[in-house]
């Protein structure tokens, strides 16, 4: 409103058009609460009454979700829903939660004002600062469908008599003049509405607090979930299929020896052996990379060490780590595997190494090459992927690469050690 476009812009009408709407929506609600409430009372000695109040306590929540859809005309920043899920299915289950929300009281209490208070004063500013200035603004017509001057005159909006056409005209432009006028007030008036709508209606912070932390809980549990899954996945292939698969290459092997050395059968059985060598190899692989043992037995620095050895391109390794809780040490092995992964595909490097740390609340692990540098998340080369996996646990990713190198990678995960005995604490 304190620029000089207020006028030009669509703000003057998306207020306009705000304020008007509330008046013909809060008379149909002060309609059906008096009568949801009478009846309910009426009812009340049968006991049918006692379903339909309850009904009447949540008016609210459909009130107060199509409120927060009026607003965005006039309250660019969004009004989300302060109402969580319920955490098990079922009406019962949704009618506990939502009657023990304060924000559900907050949205009955706005319905309530809304009914009885909020659309009179819509009414009352729109016929003000609109209805007002558009009468003037018709008294030319007013005046030409009343007969013209010899009808003796017409009064537009009750004001005072006009009986020719050059007042008609002064009238109309005064309504113009007043119009844009009263177009400011208009506005601070729906502001000052939806800032009433936005306390009432909005989460409040300490609710927002909660949700996060709840979001953050459930993230938690979802990572730990998962690790989990990974293990499970890791243990059936390693006493499963792998085990069957060593049973089936020694089987062939024993075949070998009892068939004619040099033969077509011989031939055939020390492919054979070969092909079941190399399935067990790939399935070894497989369950390395879904969940490498000697992270599990060992912890974080092994496997480090273990990643460096299988890198094409020679690391340097630094991990001197006490025990972490299973989702940070396998996010940090996951994330060292891939940046080795990165600098062996795109670096160009010739060196690289590892370095990692556990100071305080956070585990620190460094990552640095040699190579041209230039390295752009942007660019889609799995460090998108790896600071998605990082955030999961709260973790943040730092590359630093400019052109012609090096490029030093650094991630950090706030955790705490494991304990000495015992399982490993959630994160």
């Amino acid at each position: 409103m304190r620029t000089r476009g207020y006028l030009t812009g669509s703000a003057p009408w998306r207020a306009a058009g705000y304020v008007t709407a509330g008046a013909p929506l809060g008379a149909l609600l002060l309609a059906f609460l008096v009568t949801g409430l009478a009846t309910g009372i009426t009812l009340t000695v049968v006991a049918v009454g006692l379903p339909l109040l309850l009904l009447l306590a949540l008016t609210g929540l459909p009130v107060a979700a199509l409120e927060r859809r009026r607003l965005r005309p006039v309250d660019p920043a969004p009004a989300p829903s302060p109402h969580p899920a319920p955490d098990t299915p079922g009406l019962t289950a949704w009618l506990r939660l939502r009657l023990g929300e304060q924000a559900t009281w907050r949205e009955l209490a706005y319905t309530v004002l809304m009914a009885f208070v909020l659309w009179p004063l819509d009414l009352a500013v729109a016929a003000c600062t609109l209805a007002l200035p558009a009468l003037l603004t018709a008294a030319p017509a007013h005046l030409a469908l009343a007969g013209g001057p010899d009808s003796g005159g017409v009064r537009p909006a009750k004001v005072w008599l006009v009986d020719s056409y050059p007042a008609a005209c002064g009238t109309a432009a005064l309504g113009l003049v007043l119009l844009l006028v009263l177009l400011y007030p208009l506005g601070a008036y729906a502001t000052a509405r939806a800032a009433l709508a936005r306390l009432l209606l909005a989460p409040r912070e300490s609710e927002t607090r909660a949700r996060l932390a709840e979001v953050t809980r459930s993230r938690a549990r979802l990572v730990t979930a998962f690790e989990a899954e990974r293990r499970r996945i890791e243990r059936d292939l390693h006493d499963g299929a792998q085990q069957r698969l060593v049973a089936l290459s020694m089987s062939l092997g024993l075949a070998r020896l009892d068939a004619e050395p040099g033969g077509p059968l011989a031939r055939r059985l020390a492919a054979a052996h070969g092909e079941a060598d190399a399935v067990l190899a790939e399935l070894r692989e497989l369950i390395r990379g879904i969940h490498p043992q000697v992270l599990a037995d060992y912890g974080l620095p092994a496997a480090v060490e273990d990643a460096a050895d299988r890198s094409p391109v020679p690391v340097d390794t630094d991990a001197e780590l006490p025990r972490l809780p299973e989702p940070v040490e396998s996010a940090g092995y996951f994330a060292v595997r891939e940046a080795l992964a990165n600098v062996a595909r795109h670096s160009g490097a010739t060196r690289a190494a590892v370095r990692a740390r556990h100071t305080g609340d956070r585990l620190r692990i460094t990552v640095r090459d040699n190579g041209t540098g230039g390295a752009d998340p942007a660019r889609g080369t799995g460090l998108t992927g790896l600071a998605d996996r990082l955030a999961v646990l709260d973790g943040t990713l730092t590359v630093t690469s400019p052109p012609g190198g090096p490029t030093v990678l650094t991630l950090e995960i706030p955790c705490l050690p494991r304990p000495s005995s015992g399982p490993a604490p959630t994160v």
